[in-house]
């Protein structure tokens, strides 16, 4: 027996406690759930009322902890619409498909008078073609002759309300709405502003006065782990509110790496040597945990994709920097694209780096550029050991920006790549971008914020 797998697509643009009742409702019947959130919709324009990253996070809340439940968020990420029949070819390998559906798309599709039938792009051919999974609410009736040949039909075993365009409207007129989501997404709202016709926040204050800890130290240092005690009877790896990590920037960025996708804040204290994304121990003290009020930065992940000589491509994602440079010894050519216009033909230098503002510290700055604000929506694009274009060093990226970073060596100057400091191996072609998907929240407190650390950097000592 194939397995089978439902298909849950939407805006989810809040998802509310209807969508997660509609996927509890599903698990005992499927294999799998895959919630697929919308890329770019021209004829849906509310799915576009604030930026992707907020939604992913938003999904990735609300469906949190339940079993068979896999978020894809790749639409996001592509700013694309997938369509039912293309759903088919993308996950048809797994096991039969069945796109779940509400009641309403289908109601008058009998008489032809239809969403699907009238919206869909070949509707009346994916309806008699693919495997329907059609949610009812609670006591309403169906009209059978209106439901695809291929179709299982679930009732939720309780009412439930909200749409995402009513909670948006309460929103919006300051009404109370959070009974109509999770206390993980009302949190996540409440916490950057977003539906009140402003431009959300990337920075906010916020209080553990109840702290759930999952706990990320370094395990071969001594004071990391010995401090890891001290904090134990606050951990619940299960369900955090709050990821505390104890060691180094090392430690941090392989916390990301790993818990990123737990959207909820990384809280840091130093134990190495740097820190620079963590706090100085001084600063957060185990018993003063509830009472902090802390700074939260919610700070982009980049995209990378490479290419090998034989057009092999993978994805990663970096919080601080990604590169590619020389694997021999022969220097470096790279011919420089930005938003698909070619910059530099031939850059002959060591490597090239990409970075955001909180990898501004880090790599880039020893190769001789201006660390970045924390709240600096751009990046950073650096070259290393440049000798031509002469006198070029950098250049400050927008945040939609494209850079394509592509080998014109040949054989004779291979180039290899590295993302986050780990290496992807040799590589023709370096893709990045900042991520639409992935952000990462870092909190500090207030004197060991990010702003304050870039400020030490950037003047001197007054002792």
């Amino acid at each position: 027996m194939r397995p089978k797998i439902a298909i849950y697509g939407g805006s989810f643009n809040p998802p509310s406690t209807h969508h997660r009742l509609v996927a509890e409702a599903l698990i005992p019947h499927f294999d799998k759930i895959i919630v697929l959130p919308c890329g770019l919709r021209p004829d849906i324009l509310t799915s576009n009322d604030v930026d992707p990253w907020h939604r992913a996070a938003l999904t990735d809340t609300a469906f949190k902890g339940l079993p068979k439940v896999e978020v894809d968020l790749s639409d996001l990420e592509l700013a694309s619409f997938t369509t039912n029949d293309q759903l088919e070819a993308r996950y048809g390998h797994l096991g039969d498909l069945w796109h779940v559906l509400g009641c309403d798309p289908s109601e008058g599709n009998c008489d032809g008078e239809s969403v699907i039938a009238q919206d869909w792009e070949r509707g009346t051919e994916m309806w008699t073609s693919l495997n329907f999974c059609v949610v009812t609410r609670h006591g309403y009736k169906v009209n059978t002759a209106d439901l695809p040949p291929n179709h299982t039909l679930i009732e939720l075993g309780q009412c439930s309300s909200g749409s995402s365009a009513e909670i948006r409207e309460k929103i919006f007129k300051r009404t109370p709405y959070t009974d109509l989501v999770t206390e993980g997404v009302a949190a996540y709202i409440e916490r950057y502003g977003l539906y009140r016709g402003r431009i959300p926040a990337r920075r906010a204050r916020w209080k553990t006065e109840h702290p759930q800890l999952l706990i990320v130290a370094d395990e071969r240092n001594p004071r990391a782990v010995s401090l890891a005690r001290t904090y134990s009877h606050w951990e619940d790896a299960d369900n955090p509110t709050c990821i505390l990590v104890l060691g180094g920037d090392g430690t941090m960025l392989h916390a990301i790496r790993k818990h990123w996708r737990r959207r909820v804040p990384f809280l840091g204290v130093n134990q190495g040597h740097l820190g620079f994304l963590l706090n100085e121990p001084e600063a957060l003290l185990a018993h003063d945990l509830p009472k902090l009020e802390l700074i939260v930065r919610q700070m982009p992940m980049l995209y990378v994709e490479v290419e090998t000589a034989d057009g092999i491509r993978q994805n990663a994602l970096a919080f601080n920097d990604a590169w590619i440079e020389r694997s021999s010894s022969q220097s470096a050519w790279i011919e420089v694209s930005v938003n698909d216009q070619i910059r530099i033909r031939k850059l002959v230098a060591d490597g090239a780096l990409v970075c955001t503002a909180g990898g501004s510290t880090a790599y880039a700055r020893s190769m001789g550029v201006a660390p970045l604000l924390a709240d600096t929506p751009g990046w950073i694009l650096v070259g290393s050991n440049v000798m031509t274009p002469p006198g070029w060093k950098s250049a400050l990226l927008a945040s939609e920006a494209t850079v394509v970073l592509r080998s014109v060596g040949g054989d004779k100057r291979p180039l290899c790549a590295f993302i986050d400091g780990r290496a992807v191996g040799p590589v023709t072609t370096f893709y990045a971008r900042q991520s639409r998907v992935a952000t990462i929240e870092i909190a500090f407190a207030a004197r060991h914020d990010m702003a304050e650390k870039i400020a030490r950097i950037q003047f001197p000592s007054l002792d």
